[in-house]
């Protein structure tokens, strides 16, 4: 039985977050940069849960851009993210 990652512990509260599996690649900061940063551990997580349009399609996009789907989105399971430019905000 496969267990769901963990959420990184600095994340704040809300729709979007980082697991545990994150690789500090640097895509959900360069997609989202009002919304990612880099913990005390090295590994990415969401430190502003998006305030409007724009940061809620870039914080989609980092969701859709990770390689190692550790950006979350509890509106929307991983296996039914759709590319951004077809995603409902």
């Amino acid at each position: 039985m496969e267990t769901e990652p963990k959420k990184h512990p600095q994340n704040v509260p809300g729709r979007f977050y980082v697991t545990e599996d994150c690789l500090a690649c640097e895509t959900c900061q360069s997609v989202a940069p009002k919304n990612f940063r880099y913990g005390e551990v090295g590994l990415s997580y969401v430190f502003k849960q998006p305030s409007d349009p724009e940061e809620v399609k870039q914080c989609v996009e980092a969701v859709f851009y990770c390689p190692m789907e550790a950006v979350r989105d509890d509106g929307a399971p991983t296996t039914q993210i759709a590319h951004p430019e077809h995603y409902v905000l």
